[in-house]
C-alpha cells in the first residue's frame, strides 16, 4: 500500500501526522527541493503547501507519480 506524505511549512502540515501522513517539514526553498528528492517510491500521494508547490514548479503537479495535491491558500 502506498504512503501519503505532506511537504511544506510546519504550521501547515504538522496536523496531518494525526491522520497517519508522513510529514516532511521544509521551511526554506532549498529544504523543499531536498525533501522532494528524498521522497521514496512507496509514496503515492504528496500533499504540498502552496509555498512548496511554488518552489517545485508546475511540472511537479503535472506528474503522474507521485500524485500531488496542493492545499488551499
Amino acid at each position: 500500500m502506498a504512503r501519503v506524505a505532506a511537504l511544506g511549512e510546519h504550521v501547515r502540515v504538522a496536523g496531518l501526522a494525526l491522520a497517519g501522513v508522513t510529514v516532511l517539514v521544509a521551511e526554506e526553498p532549498d529544504a523543499v527541493r531536498e525533501a522532494w528528492q528524498d521522497i521514496g517510491e512507496d509514496v503515492g500521494l504528496v500533499i504540498l503547501t502552496p509555498e512548496a508547490a511554488d518552489v517545485l514548479g508546475p511540472e511537479v503537479c503535472e506528474r503522474v507519480s507521485p500524485l500531488t495535491a496542493v492545499l488551499p491558500p
